[in-house]
């Protein structure tokens, strides 16, 4: 390859670069999760525009557990609006009265999506990139809305494991979504072989990846809670039935 066509390619690669390390200081959501209670009307969540030059739109949408943009029973607003350069802003959720016609006795899942559109560039041949946040939004019904007692004695510490064959099944009894990031078999470890995060729908079981044999007979499951934080439990099995005998909070 010619020296000028190298150097035709490297100043390419620089050009892209350039607006794709700025785009990620755009806009920023303060959280990484939505918890939406039942007996609320409204969500406020925050959001910034961590660029400190240039203005960006912000778009933000709803979708279903299925990745399809809804309409209702929650929606977003403003779902467009203009965020100065290093300016804070809000985005509303809101329930519509179809919001009843979820199921009252467990939650449900939807997705909140924002998306950062940057102002169009007076440079010519500058690739511009949309960078777009994606977070879980729980619709919590006000009959399953966490109490004091649930905070102090977490719902996911009724998670159970079942040995079958050399898997793991792990069991969720609970009305909530349960995030399971990691699978070890001791406190601290890496994952095991195998295994891929994985989020349990309410009252539902599911095979656990790795086999029971790496996990050993005191598996250690690492759990997302509301705050985003990763608290760990370890079961002790008994036979092939595993339930929760410790659990690891690490402070933030």
């Amino acid at each position: 390859m010619k020296l000028k066509n190298i150097l035709m390619i490297t100043a390419m690669t620089v050009t892209c670069l350039m607006p794709i390390h700025q785009a990620m200081a755009a806009i920023a959501l303060d959280r990484t999760r939505v918890i939406f209670n039942g007996n609320t009307k409204s969500v406020s969540l925050n959001i910034e525009n961590q660029h400190l030059d240039l203005p960006y739109l912000a778009q933000a949408w709803i979708e279903d557990e299925k990745g399809n943009k809804i309409n209702g029973p929650l929606v977003v607003v403003p779902p467009v609006q203009r965020v100065e350069a290093g300016a804070k802003s809000q985005v509303k959720i809101q329930a519509l009265p179809a919001i009843a016609q979820l199921p009252q006795d467990r939650e449900s899942l939807f997705y909140f999506n924002l998306r950062e559109i940057p102002p169009r560039s007076e440079k010519p041949n500058v690739l511009q990139i949309a960078l777009q946040t994606r977070v879980k939004l729980f619709y919590r019904p006000e009959a399953v809305i966490a109490r004091r007692i649930d905070l102090d004695n977490p719902w996911q510490e009724k998670l159970t494991l079942n040995r079958e064959g050399n898997q793991y099944v792990v069991n969720n009894p609970t009305p909530y979504y349960v995030t399971i990031s990691e699978a070890s078999n001791k406190v601290n470890g890496k994952s095991v072989e195998g295994f891929q995060p994985m989020m349990l729908p309410p009252r539902s079981s599911e095979k656990l990846g790795g086999t029971a044999n790496s996990l050993g007979n005191t598996p250690v499951l690492t759990y997302v809670n509301d705050y985003g934080g990763r608290p760990q439990l370890t079961f002790n099995c008994n036979g092939n039935a595993c339930t929760v005998t410790k659990v690891v909070v690490h402070e933030s």
